[in-house]
């Protein structure tokens, strides 16, 4: 894979040891600049996510300076900086391409403040406009979705695993992050209901009511599979290999991304989703049915309705609907 091939979306994030090997355009520039260099994923950064996106884009920059001939930090110049940010352009979408800007950036600042370059190349570098009025995620509607979750064969415990994840993403408005982070002890009792806390990012707790067709989804599925589970263990786990059973290891997002691949296939639906499709699917179903924008944002922990906005997609419905008028 070159620098500028697209990772899968949902492909496994960078671990630590993978952002604790430096790139050769670092380790040229002197041993400060490669602790410098690890500092800057390990002390500044404490979203996983984010670390593997920033590490992905430094490491994209670097090895496209080596193909340039640019072997030490000091010889960046913003003109390289540009140069790339036009070859970028031209292969990923504005969003990935202000991310990559954005990750160059603070990393070139945190090289400023540590004295191992003397101005940031990056700072006067423009990325591409970028307005978002509207989510690009694919979603389902209330009748594919219904189907996806009856097509699921429950009577093994893989079954019940992936109608439950599926369930809680559609009815709580999860992320898939947030769902997967879930522990045991993540889902109790109150007020004679199902509750569920998510972890959601900057280390902040969401709790929200079940709904009674996602509280059935995880009382089958609790029950099934551990009845009486430790606190910290993971509330979703993965599957041994080669066998039904569940193992000791959480679930993670690539995996649980084919997951709802295979599923989706299964159940003859032809909308390539992603993990994400079920909080646009939720999300749309509720405002669809006389639900409060506000109220939604709150149970999505949107720091803002507009963020919300991007997941109704009652719009296309209706474009679709005056589509269908034009008869020859």
């Amino acid at each position: 894979m070159d620098a500028l091939t697209p990772a899968p979306r949902d492909s496994q994030s960078l671990t630590a040891p993978d952002l604790l090997v430096v790139p050769a355009i670092v380790s040229e520039s002197g041993a400060g600049a490669a602790r410098r260099f690890i500092e800057f994923f390990t002390v500044t950064i404490r979203n996983p996510n984010t670390r593997s996106a920033y590490g992905r884009a430094v490491r994209d920059f670097c090895d496209w300076c080596q193909t340039t001939g640019l072997d030490r930090l000091g010889r960046i110049e913003p003109v390289h900086v540009g140069a790339y940010v036009e070859l970028l352009t031209r292969k990923r979408t504005p969003a990935t391409v202000k991310q990559h800007l954005a990750a160059l950036r603070m990393l070139f600042d945190w090289l400023v403040a540590g004295q191992i370059l003397k101005i940031n190349p990056a700072a006067a570098v423009k990325g591409p406009k970028h307005v978002v009025r509207s989510g690009k995620t694919p979603v389902l509607a209330p009748e594919e979705a219904k189907a996806l979750l009856e097509s699921i064969d429950v009577g093994t415990v893989i079954g019940l695993r992936d109608r439950a994840l599926i369930g809680l993403m559609i009815f709580s408005f999860a992320r898939i992050g947030a769902a997967l982070a879930m522990n045991a002890e993540d889902l109790f009792h109150q007020q004679r209901r199902l509750w569920l806390r998510l972890h959601e990012k900057g280390g902040k707790h969401h709790v929200m009511p079940c709904h009674h067709a996602l509280e059935a989804y995880l009382l089958d599925y609790i029950e099934t599979v551990d009845p009486v589970a430790e606190p910290k263990r993971p509330l979703f786990r993965a599957a041994i290999r080669g066998t039904k059973a569940l193992g000791p290891n959480r679930l993670t997002r690539a995996r649980a991304f084919e997951m709802v691949r295979r599923r989706a296939r299964q159940a003859g639906i032809p909308t390539l989703i992603c993990n994400h499709s079920f909080r646009a699917t939720g999300i749309t179903a509720y405002l669809r049915n006389d639900g409060q924008l506000d109220r939604a944002a709150q149970m999505a922990a949107h720091a803002s309705t507009r963020t919300t906005q991007l997941y109704d997609r009652r719009r296309d419905e209706v474009l679709l609907d005056e589509v269908e008028r034009i008869r020859l």
